[in-house]
């Protein structure tokens, strides 16, 4: 009887942990519509020669989900306007400028499907001179790939706070992010959740999501944020932001935006 409490206490403490620890970031109820798990997803390459490394990583990180496979494909469009493509993801690097993001993760949705999704990273950023190169490293695209590329199939973050000790997770933020290059335990204990259900229909199908979205909604260039519509959400120092493009009828784009620390010019 005298080791009754400690123990209570102690069990008592290990499912509060556990519980804190569980897994609740998606994006929305944001999923691709597919008929069956586990699912395989394109990935177009529109990426120059440094960032393929991070590319093909972050592609074999995901595909250890138990629910997804992702399968390196060539590339569907030009890294400069980086047009999305019906049923699969398009990933593409290029100079955009100094526009202030480093990554950017766009979805297409019809009600809770994603049809298509883009992933883009900001080259003016990542070299040798911005910052004194601060960007410019292994730690910091591996970080940005694989985050932004978690946001295409409705991964949200798991902290926004950059000050906090890291998680592990390219879900989670810090500054610099080496601890922070890979997804966790949680990011896949996610996946699981979202795509627990199936689907009657398949957006991973071209033909499928083409058929769900408004002829201009598919057609749509992204010149920069004067097209990404209205701000829904901003984190507290405003460097991860949200923006929605509403077409009407559930039919949406949305922009998730990991912005440069201002502060970095000056390093």
């Amino acid at each position: 009887m005298t080791h009754r409490r400690p123990l209570l206490v102690a069990m008592g403490l290990a499912t509060l942990f556990a519980t804190a620890l569980s897994a609740n970031h998606s994006w929305g109820n944001y999923h691709w519509a597919r008929t069956s798990n586990p699912f395989t997803l394109k990935v177009g390459a529109n990426v120059s020669s440094v960032w393929i490394s991070s590319l093909t990583g972050a592609i074999s990180d995901w595909s250890q989900s138990s629910v997804m496979n992702l399968v390196q494909v060539a590339g569907g469009t030009r890294p400069r306007n980086c047009r999305a493509t019906a049923g699969r993801i398009e990933v593409c690097s290029e100079r955009y400028g100094r526009n202030g993001w480093l990554g950017i993760a766009q979805i297409w949705v019809a009600g809770d499907h994603i049809t298509q999704a883009t992933t883009k990273v900001n080259d003016t950023y990542f070299s040798p001179n911005y910052a004194g190169g601060y960007y410019n490293t292994s730690a910091w695209r591996n970080f940005v790939m694989c985050q932004e590329i978690g946001h295409d199939f409705g991964l949200d973050h798991q902290d926004e706070n950059f000050d906090n000790p890291p998680l592990g997770s390219c879900m989670d933020y810090s500054d610099p992010p080496d601890a922070n290059q890979h997804p966790n335990a949680h990011d896949y204990e996610q996946l699981e959740i979202i795509y627990s259900h199936l689907d009657s229909t398949s957006t991973v199908d071209q033909s499928a999501a083409v058929s769900k979205m408004p002829p201009a909604m598919g057609q749509i260039n992204f010149e920069g944020p004067e097209q990404w519509g209205r701000l829904v959400h901003s984190n507290a120092n405003g460097r991860i932001q949200i923006f929605e493009l509403d077409f009407g009828g559930g039919n949406k784009v949305l922009t998730h935006v990991l912005w440069a620390d201002p502060a970095d010019a000056r390093r």
